[in-house]
């Protein structure tokens, strides 16, 4: 699968080449985690984060599971196939958002915005390219998935100082965006960080931090994040979909939701919680609300 393509900082630092020439596209840097797909023959739809493609869906961390499971319920095949003639070229790159240091309206956020598309030789003289981000935005529209969201189109580079750049105020939260990522239709692309942004940092909680349960403690961090508005949305989700709000359902879900939208981070070892100890301090909280429906 496609890597995906580098993004260096341009502020306090020379700007790639050509990147400030012609006329840019200006986009909000969401503060998440790289997550690329690309659909087989078959229909069947194969996901990767930034350094590694993911055997099967126990494999994806629980972190990123919202965005997969956006991804699979949205994704229109059938398009892509009728767009191009070789839908196994196309590579689909984007965010999986989730709680890096950055506090999102999660309700408003979707688990995941693509960034960039790549379509692959159709013929074995040709090459490969990133598509411009009008485009990508575009094709992202036809397969059902939402795209970033663009602050300014088609400024001229002349114009645009990335030393002196006031970043805007994020389309998902109460104050300013993480960055910009500034984009020209050749491909060049750089980002531009709010000052303090804690983009990319994936910080750890730590224990004792005001915000945050003790890690060792699953039912505290169940009481803290387990809450019962928490819970309805899930389940209200999940009757959405018609994906049957049982318990077991309801507790996968608000489960990935903590780990989507809290500063707890889940995995192995000490500074991180355990899934399964926190499933179940979280169950009997869900079926609480469940039962009472």
């Amino acid at each position: 699968m496609r890597s995906f393509p580098p993004l260096p900082d341009v502020r306090g630092s020379p700007a790639p080449d050509d990147l400030l020439d012609g006329h840019l596209w200006l986009l909000e840097l969401i503060d998440g985690t790289g997550l690329r797909f690309s659909m087989d023959e078959s229909g069947l739809l194969r996901f990767g984060g930034p350094e590694t493609t993911y055997a099967g869906p126990e494999a994806v961390p629980i972190a990123l599971r919202p965005a997969v499971g956006r991804v699979r319920e949205r994704f229109d095949r059938e398009a892509l196939r009728g767009a191009v003639d070789d839908p196994e070229g196309v590579v689909f790159f984007g965010v999986a958002t989730h709680h890096r240091g950055t506090d999102y309206d999660w309700d408003r956020l979707p688990p995941f915005l693509g960034t960039d598309v790549w379509i692959g030789p159709r013929e074995e003289t040709e090459t490969g390219a990133f598509r411009p981000p009008d485009a990508a935005a575009a094709i992202f529209e036809g397969i059902g998935l939402g795209a970033v969201n663009a602050f300014e189109r088609e400024v001229n580079g002349r114009d645009f100082d990335p030393e002196t750049y006031a970043i805007p105020g994020s389309a998902w939260r109460d104050g300013p965006a993480a960055g910009v990522v500034v984009r020209n239709k050749r491909g060049g692309r750089g980002k531009v960080l709010a000052a303090g942004a804690a983009t990319g940092a994936g910080e750890r909680p730590r224990e004792g931090d005001s915000d945050v349960p003790p890690l060792d403690d699953p039912e505290a961090i169940a009481a803290a994040y387990a809450t019962e508005e928490r819970i309805e949305r899930v389940v209200d989700d999940l009757d959405r979909r018609k994906a049957g709000a049982t318990v077991d359902a309801v507790a996968d879900g608000v489960v990935e939701a903590v780990a989507r939208e809290t500063p707890v981070r889940f995995g192995a070892g000490g500074e991180r919680a355990d899934p399964d100890r926190v499933r179940a301090a979280v169950v009997e909280r869900v079926r609480v609300v469940v039962d009472g429906r």
